[in-house]
């Protein structure tokens, strides 16, 4: 009976191919399902709320508007909204024509739809969504980022535009949520700031992680999964961590856990049942 669940949004993926006049044309090699429709058979379903991932890229203002709208029609009003990956065929982050480039132009757009404004001026029969609007931190930093002081500046921006909670990217040492939730309050970042967590399944993940994600992982965690002696061990320990984790993370105060699944929802139902 968690509180929520969160649905990614993906851009499709597309190749460029060479024409026999020598042109390239984009093709569409992977669509993703439909993360509208998706939260919709969730909230109807279980009848936990949902929160749908809004992205910039891949989608213009027009398009990110009609999910919008739709998610409005079904009652859906809790959205974290994210700018996204850069393309995998593209080296740094590039939005659609007529789209987002940064997650705060994404912020003003639905806040102004929480107003009653849309992108059409005469369109008719328009009502004020009602959206609450969360938004990623990053505990130690986003990786695009300077430093972790301008890193705030940003998530403080989206703070003003209307953003009314935070979800961080994945950690493993609680410290880092605590010193990050510090520096947000003394950056004038008020809003609740909910802690994620990813138990590891895989010895794999101690490289694979911190290259994607840019975040560390503690000397005692790798102790502990490099002492296992098969996958189930491996499994075991990140649930082990995750536990002692979320104990800490609840003793001191955190409002909400938030746990990236990323497939392996095994390992979060047993840490849910050995904390609530």
């Amino acid at each position: 009976e968690p509180a929520f669940v969160d649905v990614t949004y993906h851009r499709e993926e597309f190749q460029y191919k060479q024409l026999s006049n020598g042109l390239m044309e984009r093709r569409t090699v992977r669509k993703r399902p439909g993360t509208v429709g998706i939260c919709a058979a969730i909230q109807h379903r279980y009848g936990v709320d949902p929160v749908p991932h809004i992205i910039c890229g891949g989608f213009t203002k027009e398009e990110t508007e009609n999910a919008l709208i739709d998610l409005h029609f079904l009652g859906i009003d809790n959205v974290l909204l994210l700018r996204g990956d850069s393309h995998p065929v593209s080296a740094n982050f590039e939005p659609e024509t007529n789209g987002h480039r940064y997650a705060s132009e994404l912020i003003d757009q639905v806040s102004k739809m929480n107003q009653g404004e849309y992108l059409d001026e005469d369109l008719k029969n328009t009502a004020p969504s009602n959206f609450c609007m969360g938004v990623a931190g990053y505990p130690e930093k986003h990786f695009e980022s300077p430093n972790l002081k301008k890193d705030l500046q940003y998530l403080k921006l989206k703070q003003d535009l209307g953003a009314e909670y935070v979800v961080t990217q994945m950690f493993f040492d609680n410290e880092v949520y605590f010193n990050f939730v510090d520096e947000c309050r003394k950056a004038g970042i008020t809003i609740p700031i909910i802690p994620g967590l990813k138990p590891l399944t895989s010895a794999k993940q101690l490289q694979s992680i911190p290259k994607h994600f840019s975040v560390t992982i503690p000397e005692k965690m790798v102790e502990s999964i490099e002492l296992a002696k098969n996958r189930e061990e491996v499994i075991e320990a990140g649930i082990e961590w995750s536990i002692a984790q979320s104990k800490e993370l609840i003793k001191k105060g955190a409002p909400a856990i938030h746990f990236y699944t990323m497939g392996k929802s095994n390992s979060v139902a047993k840490i849910a049942k050995a904390i609530f």
